[in-house]
């Protein structure tokens, strides 16, 4: 079983910062996946950025640019430094991992960017 648990998030104005923590503890076993996702208000769920363990990244054309994902394996830690952050970026931020084939999903965390 594995634990994931979001943190960071908040209310920011237009072109603010922020930056998302995702800390997984439990049984993690071998190489895994993580990432970021994100749900709107009334639309779903779409990838935002993901890491492999060796450091890969995939992101978002919507975001590219601005949000930065990392890890710290030693942690079992994600982070997704988001900048210049826009109204559009609101929504409820997930983070997932899939290990040993089994999908894990955080509690997510509210990001909302408003003046």
């Amino acid at each position: 079983q594995v634990h994931l648990v979001e943190s960071g998030g908040g209310l920011v104005q237009p072109g603010g910062s922020l930056r998302l923590s995702c800390a997984a503890s439990g049984t993690i076993s071998g190489n895994y996946a993580m990432s970021w996702h994100r749900q709107p208000p009334g639309s779903q769920r779409e990838l935002v950025a993901s890491i492999s363990s060796g450091g890969s990244t995939v992101v978002a054309d919507s975001v590219k640019g601005r949000f930065t994902i990392s890890r710290e394996g030693a942690k079992n830690t994600m982070y997704l430094q988001m900048n210049n952050l826009k109204p559009e970026d609101t929504a409820v931020y997930y983070c997932k991992v899939i290990n040993s084939d089994v999908i894990y999903w955080g509690q997510g965390t509210q990001v909302t960017v408003s003046s």
